[in-house]
């Protein structure tokens, strides 16, 4: 993956928040400030004064649900920014509720819409937020830091900012993985977004390689052991293995040839032994794998019967035309989700990562043409379940009509 330029931007860091409840956490700024003590998470309901603190805000489980989507269409880009100062405020909250559905709502926002400049002033303040909630919180509100974390690595791409972040989450990620007593779906999120934000922030090729090592630890406990001739039984850990596995291969899609042809040499008579799995998502993370693989090897214009895929984002489109492409597309589609079409219109990092030029410039004319109101949208999704259900009521019918004949 071509590196984008090193951004000479000053290193602005944000406060790191105010304490865990009261007034002053939600009048405290966010940005430039100095940091102060925050008391100790707990997992005890909110307090009266909590309570008030979040109404302040509103309910952040609603942002988290509806992202800046509501924003867009009623407000403006300063009643955003507010309600994400509130949220991260809210991620130091004494209520564990409060502290996961205030990440949700962050990552979303993130997701949705590109916040570069509130992001870079903040992002100490929010990396210090996800790296508590990490260490100190359980597993629905680890899962939501880590999927948080590769949204900011995401919005910032690469450059010095991503590489702090990483450098002060990297550790934290990498011992929850290697945790046999954490939880499998935490190890699992972490396992992706270590991925992530390496592929993004990985400047140092021994970093790169320790990287790839601690996932290969984890998806290779899968492998069929030289005695047993069975099916691999998929076991809890699967989930896991399989992050892991697609995880280290997104990273060798930047790895240097000459190390790419080692791992091949490693596995190539062990990974096919997972495509013997007898869960499906694990034989099909195993053949694309292997697939990108020998695409790498082999150079990836030596492989001409892929199956092109188009994606079509606004006026534009692209076309996944080799294995490399295909996998990054769909790790960053996992972690982006409905944003992802937003994100490749208007975010460099992915633009430049798909080779796809500068962003689009649209006048004000196009957008209104392309956007789809809320109504509009509610319309379109209950036609579409009306003819499904019609459709199922057809099929039902059918069947019922062959078993009467028989």
């Amino acid at each position: 993956m071509p590196k984008n330029k090193k951004r000479n931007t000053p290193h602005r860091g944000g406060s790191a928040g105010g304490g865990g409840s009261g007034a002053a956490a939600a009048t405290a700024a966010t940005a430039g400030g100095q940091h102060r003590n925050v008391q100790p998470f707990s997992d005890e309901d909110a307090s009266i004064e909590t309570m008030s603190h979040c109404s302040g805000y509103s309910d952040p489980s609603s942002f988290a649900e509806d992202g800046p989507e509501v924003l867009d269409e009623e407000g403006t880009q300063e009643d955003l920014e507010y309600k994400l100062k509130g949220l991260i405020d809210l991620t130091l909250d004494k209520s564990a509720k409060t502290r996961q559905a205030a990440l949700e709502g962050i990552k979303n926002a993130l997701a949705s819409k590109m916040l570069y400049e509130f992001i870079l002033e903040r992002r100490m303040t929010l990396t210090d937020s996800i790296e508590r909630c990490l260490k100190k919180g359980k597993s629905d509100e680890q899962r939501a830091a880590a999927a948080l974390a590769s949204v900011l690595s995401i919005q910032l791409g690469p450059g010095i900012e991503s590489e702090e972040i990483l450098k002060t989450l990297g550790p934290v990620l990498k011992k929850i993985i290697c945790d046999g007593a954490a939880s499998i779906q935490v190890r699992q999120t972490c396992a992706t977004c270590f991925g992530v934000c390496s592929f993004i922030a990985t400047d140092d090729i021994t970093e790169l390689y320790s990287t790839l090592e601690c996932l290969e630890n984890i998806f290779t406990k899968s492998y069929l052991k030289e005695k047993d001739t069975t099916v691999i039984c998929s076991t809890p850990n699967t989930v896991l293995h399989i992050s892991s596995l697609l995880a280290w291969t997104l990273l060798l899609t930047i790895c240097p040839i000459n190390e790419v042809k080692k791992k091949l040499e490693t596995h190539f008579h062990k990974l096919p032994s997972l495509l013997s799995c007898d869960d499906v998502n694990m034989r099909i993370a195993a053949g694309e794998s292997l697939a990108l693989l020998f695409e790498l090897a082999r150079g990836i214009e030596s492989e001409r019967d892929f199956p092109t895929e188009t994606v079509k984002f606004g006026p534009e489109r692209m076309y996944i035309d080799c294995w490399v492409k295909k996998h990054t597309y769909d790790t960053f589609k996992e972690v982006l989700g409905s944003g992802m079409q937003y994100h490749l219109q208007s975010n460099e990092f992915l633009r430049n990562v798909f080779e796809l030029g500068p962003p689009v410039m649209l006048d004000a004319a196009t957008l209104k043409t392309m956007k789809i109101s809320r109504f509009e949208r509610h319309l379109y999704n209950s036609a579409a379940f009306k003819a499904r259900t019609k459709a199922r009521s057809k099929c039902r019918d059918k069947r019922a009509d062959v078993g009467e004949f028989f």
